[in-house]
């Protein structure tokens, strides 16, 4: 277990820190943090004239030529210090080969703690591989101490403190458009641009494709706490491989970020398609030019920057969901990044730390945080709330008198999924096959069925997989009871149910918006029921005239 004081704790703590990048952007932040803590802070870097004008501005600091990539055994025998910090990456994707774990190994032979600011994916998450060098060496070698993974981490924890199992971790990060990025940080970030990213959703592991899934969020930026909105996309991180693997119920996690004005976010996410359709081979040549894009809106916008972070589970059958807000004003939000370094520092050379390598996202707690937040214009806070799910919402008590098999696949909280099997029969006539085409059902035939739940602000969304053949539907609350929609059209259905199960009996139907006639619409008397202890599904889908287009049956199990 970790020590909880805050830096700073012990006054009579005053070691030699050496921070590679320690006049960078991060980097200088976190040095001069350091040697307010009383600490002999060494800025090294691979520039020695920047370096000494750095270190002129601290007290008690010097400056030293290093470059991560170099002879770093050479200097840290000449330099001797208590702690390494990695302030300057590495920010972008990479294979978390040995090449990569150059500053780490080096500390490992000098028998140096380390720590890193690192969010690059491969590289966090592959830091376990030195674990019994570390150990041999009897140091900590501590990778990923920023804003992911170790405070959104310690920000789940907190959150889903009481929950049986946690279903869905979402986390956005909005940086003020006076917080530019730095070269690293703008070449990480269209690294991955476009690019396949894996995600833990429904139960298993799903391709995206980075800085996409676009997403509005609103933060109280505001003196009077009015809402501003940002536009958000999905960015690679550490979390996504941490999160899922550190909570009961292997969370779905989703980590996205943008800056302040939501035009350089959409701009970005138009080049990303670029990469996807494979006509570029990477963004990442463009840094330069990011990073000059970014500059012209320094003083055009705030200088609040926000996180959020909303988690949602289950605790003893009712589902919960927490969520925190951080707001960053008068332009503290760089700050942010460095803080988890400061306090894994303090807690490392007391010696509280045991031996061995591994990630930050799970040391520290969220209080931790609180003293070096209360220095600044910075303010957070929590909120919980229980949620109803969907079908319960729209059938009231009678949603509890259903058999628990049938609860279970409606009670959708965050994610969830579903496995089973299914028999699927056609209709034969070319139009039925053409409609069966457009709607993307599945071929006749037996097939192994997952099923896929996400949910968000009440609203399901429903990812069929038979044996490969995937199609989708959106579910929701209507003026008519539930309403299920399949890209432009939208069906309206009533949901009776009997002591065995429920039906879903059509009301109406439109097409993007338009209401159509009910003698046109399909002819569907979709059953669920319990047998045995085992959800079972009927769904017989025709149109007039044209008859059978698809009838699926089958059974599912709901994972938890």
């Amino acid at each position: 277990m970790l020590a909880t004081q805050p830096p700073g704790h012990r006054a009579n703590l005053v070691k030699r820190i050496l921070v590679i990048g320690g006049y960078g952007g991060f980097g200088a932040r976190l040095a001069r943090r350091l040697s307010d803590a009383g600490h002999h802070v060494l800025v090294a870097g691979r520039t020695i004239e920047k370096a000494r004008a750095f270190s002129a501005t601290l007290v008690n600091a010097e400056p030293v030529v290093a470059d991560r990539r170099g002879d770093l055994d050479a200097v840290f025998r000449d330099c001797r210090p208590d702690l390494v910090i990695d302030a300057a990456g590495p920010f972008q994707p990479d294979l978390g080969s040995e090449a990569e774990y150059h500053v780490p190994l080096a500390c490992i032979r000098a028998a140096i703690p380390y720590l890193d600011l690192a969010d690059s994916r491969a590289f966090v998450t592959g830091i376990v591989s030195l674990d019994a060098q570390a150990i041999e060496a009897g140091i900590a070698i501590l990778s990923g101490a920023s804003s992911v993974p170790a405070l959104s981490g310690a920000v789940v924890r907190h959150l889903s403190g009481t929950m049986d199992r946690v279903t869905s971790v979402d986390i956005a990060i909005s940086a003020s458009s006076r917080a530019t990025a730095g070269q690293s940080v703008a070449t990480a970030i269209l690294s991955y641009a476009g690019k396949p990213v894996r995600l833990w959703r429904g139960g298993r592991w799903t391709q995206n494709w980075g800085w996409q899934q676009l997403r509005w969020i609103d933060l109280p930026v505001g003196a009077g706490g009015e809402l501003h909105r940002r536009l958000v996309a999905l960015a690679d991180v550490p979390d996504h491989d941490i999160l899922p693997a550190m909570f009961p119920g292997r969370p779905a996690t989703t980590f996205r970020a943008g800056p302040e004005f939501a035009h350089q976010t959409l701009v970005l996410w138009a080049l990303s398609w670029l990469v996807r359709w494979r006509w570029l081979k990477s963004l990442a040549g463009l840094s330069r030019w990011l990073r000059m894009a970014q500059s012209l809106t320094v003083r055009s916008g705030s200088d609040c920057s926000g996180m959020i972070v909303a988690a949602k589970g289950f605790e003893g059958g009712q589902a919960i969901e927490g969520h925190w807000t951080l707001i960053a004003r008068d332009g503290d939000g760089p700050e942010i990044p460095t803080m988890a370094a400061a306090i894994l520092a303090e807690i490392i050379l007391s010696g509280d730390v045991r031996p061995g390598a591994r990630h930050a996202g799970g040391l520290l707690s969220l209080h931790q945080f609180d003293a070096l937040f209360s220095r600044l214009a910075i303010r957070h806070e929590t909120v919980s709330r229980k949620i109803t799910p969907l079908y319960a919402r729209i059938m009231g008590d009678r949603f509890s008198a259903l058999p628990p098999s049938v609860r279970a696949i409606h009670n959708v909280c965050g994610d969830g999924h579903a496995t089973g099997q299914a028999t699927v029969v056609r209709g034969r006539n070319i139009v039925a096959r053409g409609i069966a085409f457009f709607m993307r059902f599945p071929p006749q035939g037996d097939f192994p069925v997952h099923v896929a739940f996400s949910e968000r602000n009440g609203v399901e969304r429903w990812t069929r997989d038979f044996g490969g053949h995937r199609f989708h539907s959106v579910l929701s609350k209507g003026s008519r009871g539930l309403t299920e929609r399949f890209g432009p059209l939208r069906f309206h259905f009533d949901l009776p149910s009997h002591g065995n199960g429920l039906e879903m009996r059509m009301t109406g139907w439109s097409l993007l918006g338009i209401p159509l006639p009910l003698m046109l619409a399909p002819q569907s008397r979709a059953r669920e029921w319990d047998e045995e202890g085992m959800f079972h599904f009927d769904v017989p889908i025709s149109f007039p005239v044209i008859g059978m287009i698809v009838h699926y049956r089958g059974w599912l199990k709901a994972q938890e």
